[in-house]
């Protein structure tokens, strides 16, 4: 099943659509046999009140898909519950579950974008195009997506992980960090791991990407290869790191995210 993007539906069938409706950062889904299902539009009406706000943002397997933010005083009905995007990692297709996080980056970016940060104007929705505009003074804001970079930094066949003060679980993951404004992606890796570790790197080499909805951040990894410096954390983002073989990992990421790919990479290559 495939999912192609698109903007301003024509003669879509709301009623068979699917409604990938937000409420406070959660999913409305139908539960299918036990399992999280997205619901159409017509399983979804009369359950819940017409939302306030609705974006057609392209088709899944020929269904059109619409973001929907849903009133925060709707309760869940029976048959449906409200999920975050992480409880939905292994219970739905995992290419369905992206086609989640693109709503829910749309829901997250229509509600912080209700009012022109210019002049505090109500926004609308552009007509041309996926933007709000202030019909007061005409600023437009298209959808915010925030880069980030993750890093496999590998010495001596081990790969440099660290357990982030941020991570609600026990587990060790690669390094990663936000863009600041006039920085490359490059720059970044190299200031981000001297930063949270205190070590300087080399032979910087792009990975990959992934879209990353929480809320908005686009994952850029790259692979590196350690220069000099002892392991320093900063106590403020990093509870804990150090230079783990492949075969003595700590407990890691799931394979849904980037940050497994990167280590994935490693194990397979045994840090080579």
């Amino acid at each position: 099943m495939t999912f192609l993007q698109g903007f301003g539906a024509s003669g879509a069938d709301e009623s068979q659509a699917l409604w990938f409706a937000f409420q406070a950062g959660k999913l409305m889904v139908k539960l299918d046999h036990g399992r999280p299902a997205v619901p159409t539009g017509s399983e979804m009406i009369g359950h819940v009140p017409e939302p306030p706000w609705k974006h057609f943002f392209g088709a899944w397997s020929g269904k059109a898909c619409y973001a929907v933010s849903l009133p925060e005083a709707v309760p869940e009905a029976d048959g449906f519950e409200l999920k975050g995007l992480r409880e939905l990692f292994g219970g739905m297709d995992e290419d369905l579950v992206w086609v989640a996080g693109r709503a829910g980056q749309l829901v997250h970016w229509h509600r912080n974008h209700r009012f022109c940060g210019r002049c505090g104007s109500p926004t609308r929705d552009h007509s041309q195009e996926r933007a709000k505009i202030c019909p007061a003074c005409g600023l437009i804001n298209h959808p915010r997506v925030t880069p980030a970079i993750i890093v496999a930094v590998v010495k001596d066949r081990k790969l440099l992980l660290a357990h982030s003060t941020r991570f609600p679980a026990k587990f060790y993951s690669v390094l990663a960090g936000f863009v600041e404004p006039g920085e490359t992606l490059e720059d970044c890796v190299q200031r981000e791991v001297f930063e949270e570790v205190g070590v300087r790197v080399r032979n910087i080499r792009y990975f990959g990407s992934q879209p990353w909805p929480f809320p908005d951040s686009l994952m850029v990894a790259f692979t590196a290869e350690y220069a000099s410096g002892e392991i320093r954390v900063d106590p403020v983002e990093i509870a804990d790191a150090g230079w783990f073989s492949a075969g003595a990992l700590p407990a890691v990421p799931p394979r849904i995210s980037i940050a497994r790919k990167l280590i994935d990479w490693f194990v397979t290559a045994d840090g080579g």
